[in-house]
């Protein structure tokens, strides 16, 4: 198996950063897990977001504080996915969204990244004082369920988001 580093994003990978929303945004796909990504065409702005939204001081309001990880392949130094810790829940995230967004690259899914992604964030997770987190995917997702329930998550509900006219699948993972 390749090794593969958790890591929080740095000006180093501006390129490999661009390089991930722009093969999103060629597939159509959502971004989930990423922050401002989607919107944010300069990885050096998305930087200053993702610093912004780890402090309580900056974070914008309705929004809760976050920690953001790239996953990077060591042999290439590529990021095959991204995921974000919310370190609480507000009514939105209650409802719909959870403790943990992710997303793998389009042209790396079917790799098991997801799942390896998911599993070393849950220590990060128990650090920042949680007993047990909230995950969600789109109902169609088969993969994202996989990867929910490799990693311990219980059903909770499907729910109806009315902004995205999606489906949610619910699921707890405890710590």
């Amino acid at each position: 198996m390749e090794k593969m580093i958790l890591m929080k994003p740095d000006a180093s990978f501006a390129e490999e950063i661009r390089s991930y929303r722009e093969e999103f945004l060629k597939n159509g796909d959502s971004m989930d897990g990423t922050a401002s990504l989607r919107r944010d065409e300069d990885p050096v702005v998305w930087l200053k977001n993702v610093e912004l939204y780890a402090d309580k001081e900056t974070v914008p309001s309705n929004f809760v504080c976050a920690t953001q990880f790239i996953y990077v392949r060591e042999a290439d130094h590529r990021i095959v996915g991204m995921i974000q810790i919310r370190h609480e829940l507000n009514e939105y995230l209650s409802q719909y969204g959870g403790h943990i967004g992710y997303s793998v690259r389009p042209s790396e899914r079917r790799k098991g990244y997801a799942k390896q992604m998911l599993q070393k964030c849950l220590p990060y997770c128990k650090s920042l004082g949680m007993d047990r987190v909230l995950v969600s995917c789109i109902d169609t997702n088969i993969a994202s369920r996989k990867t929910i329930l490799a990693n311990g998550g219980v059903y909770e509900s499907t729910v109806y988001e009315p902004n995205e006219q999606i489906n949610l699948e619910k699921y707890w993972i405890q710590l």
